[in-house]
């Protein structure tokens, strides 16, 4: 396989995951943090990371309404669920697992 196809098989897996993400909006991104300590915001991180790294300016906010599919205001609006008592402890948990 060339570098150039890795890059577009990688970029398309990438496409994907932000299509289900946006489809699935009911998946919160506390239970994201919990089961795979990620979350859609540490994809904006990451992305707008990315780009600076090869010298394109696209700040965090940016990065967050192409990871969101909108800007994070109106998905936070639409979607975000407050956390529950217990996906707050699964976190906790989750947290203090990973410093032991």
């Amino acid at each position: 396989m060339t570098e150039k196809s890795h890059i577009e098989f990688e970029a398309a897996a990438f496409r994907k995951l932000l299509t289900h993400l946006q489809t699935h909006s009911e998946v919160q991104n506390i239970d994201l943090m919990i089961l795979a300590d990620f979350c859609r915001n540490c994809l904006a991180k990451w992305y707008s990371a990315a780009a600076q790294e090869q010298g394109t300016d696209i700040d965090y906010e940016q990065a967050r309404e192409i990871i969101y599919g909108m800007p994070y205001q109106e998905w936070k609006q639409k979607f975000q669920q407050e956390a529950t008592a217990e996906q707050l402890a699964a976190y906790e948990q989750r947290q203090q697992n990973k410093s032991s």
